[in-house]
C-alpha cells in the first residue's frame, strides 16, 4: 500500500511526458470534466450496490483524476497534488476543532453538522483571500522559472 500513491504519482507523470499518450498530454481541466462526471456516478452506483471491489475500482479512477488535474495545474505553476492534499488536511482541522483541539465537545452529529456549517460560513472570506494568496504565489513560480 505505501507504494501505492507514489507509483500513481509516476504513472501520471509519464502519461503527460513528451514520451506519455497523446490523448493524456492534451486534456485539460474542461476536457476532462465529462469523464470525471462519469467517474462519479460510477462511483455513487458502486457504492449503492455495496461491492467492495467496484468500490475500489472506482475510487482509483477518480484518485487518478485528482492526480490529473493536479498534475495539469503543476504543469502550468498553480498547484501539486501535494497542495491539493495540504490544503485538504489543513481544512479539515479547521472544521473539526473539536477533534483536533479538544476545545469544544459535541453530543450529536446535528451539533457537529451545525458547527461544521458555521465554520464553513466564516471560511467563504478567507477563501478569497487564500486564493489570491495562491495566485500570487504560482505568478511567482511562473516568473522564476
Amino acid at each position: 500500500m505505501a507504494r501505492g500513491l507514489p507509483h500513481l504519482r509516476k504513472v501520471v507523470a509519464r502519461l503527460v511526458s513528451p514520451r506519455g499518450c497523446p490523448w493524456d498530454k492534451v486534456q485539460t481541466h474542461k476536457t476532462l470534466i465529462p469523464y470525471l462526471r462519469e467517474e462519479a456516478k460510477e462511483l455513487e452506483e458502486a457504492l449503492e450496490r455495496g461491492r467492495w471491489h467496484e468500490i475500489e475500482d472506482e475510487l482509483g479512477d477518480i484518485l487518478f483524476h485528482i492526480f490529473f488535474h493536479a498534475k495539469i495545474a503543476q504543469k502550468s505553476g498553480h498547484f501539486s497534488v501535494d497542495d491539493v492534499a495540504e490544503s485538504q488536511a489543513v481544512k479539515l482541522e479547521r472544521r473539526h476543532p473539536h477533534v483536533f483541539k479538544g476545545d469544544r465537545a459535541f453530543s450529536t452529529p446535528d451539533e457537529v453538522l451545525a458547527n461544521w456549517k458555521r465554520i464553513k460560513a466564516g471560511e467563504r472570506a478567507q477563501r478569497a483571500r487564500d486564493v489570491a494568496a495562491r495566485e500570487r504565489a504560482a505568478r511567482a513560480r511562473r516568473k522564476g522559472r
